[in-house]
């Protein structure tokens, strides 16, 4: 069975170095993979190609099994919906507003929601249990529930492959944990998830598998192989050690 998303051989090079090469990575219905490095180290290139929006230097993505440059966009956002780093909003919407907007590769040009999108929101926000607040507007809402509108926005789209940038970066632990919870559900439901994330405790604690991109070196594999204390202390310049499971890190 084709993975949901997959890559092969991509390479990205920038000015004076690579930031990785021949890099292949997949995710599978029911799968989150974590991507994860330095700053610096390629990671929201890597998402953006893995959404579509930047073209490999060389390599090919595909979505189940499909050529992803080939799809046609309305196409693409039917299957695969994409949450950038630090999203903000520009106009006063309330929270309903908002998810609808992912119902967009849907509707036809200049014509209204239906019933079957109206439904589909409905169904994004008692994911998220966001229905009590369809009614505010987002510009009201803490960075937790601002995160949680812009999940149910991807929820809408009845997309089956989710791409998240550093979706809890701004989020406390609470608020982190709560939005991971959520992602994992969505796996043990058959999307297949992909985000970057800082914080490598949770990514050991909520991935299957991940993504190390360091020096233009790509370390993939099951989660708890690819963020061994070993690769975590080569790659951050640390000194890590893992007790009962859990990694701990130590000043140099």
């Amino acid at each position: 069975m084709d993975a949901a998303l997959s890559a092969r051989g991509l390479t990205h090079e920038v000015p004076g170095r690579a930031l990785f090469a021949g890099l292949d990575v997949e995710a599978r219905a029911g799968e989150v993979v974590a991507v994860v490095g330095p700053n610096g180290a390629g990671k929201s290139t890597l998402l953006r190609m893995l959404a579509g929006l930047t073209r490999p230097q060389a390599g090919s993505v595909r979505l189940a099994g499909d050529d992803l440059h080939g799809l046609r966009p309305r196409v693409r956002a039917r299957r695969l919906a994409y949450l950038p780093q630090g999203t903000s909003l520009a106009y006063e919407l309330t929270v309903r507003e908002v998810v609808l907007l992912g119902r967009a590769p849907f509707l036809p040009a200049f014509g209204a929601p239906g019933a079957a999108d109206h439904a589909a929101v409905s169904r994004a926000l008692e994911r998220v249990g966001l229905v009590r607040m369809a009614t505010r507007s987002v510009r009201t809402l803490s960075g937790g529930e601002f995160q949680r509108v812009m999940l149910a926005r991807m929820l809408a789209s009845e997309a089956r492959v989710l791409v998240l940038d550093e979706p809890t970066a701004a989020l406390d632990v609470g608020q982190a944990l709560a939005f991971l919870g959520q992602l994992r559900g969505l796996a043990k439901d058959g999307a297949a998830v992909v985000l970057a994330i800082h914080d490598l405790s949770l990514a050991r604690r909520h991935a299957d598998a991940g993504v190390l991109l360091v020096d233009g070196v790509a370390t993939t594999g099951p989660i708890a192989q690819v963020l061994s204390a070993r690769n975590l202390g080569a790659a951050f310049s640390v000194a890590v050690r893992e007790v009962e499971g859990h990694l701990v890190f130590d000043p140099v």
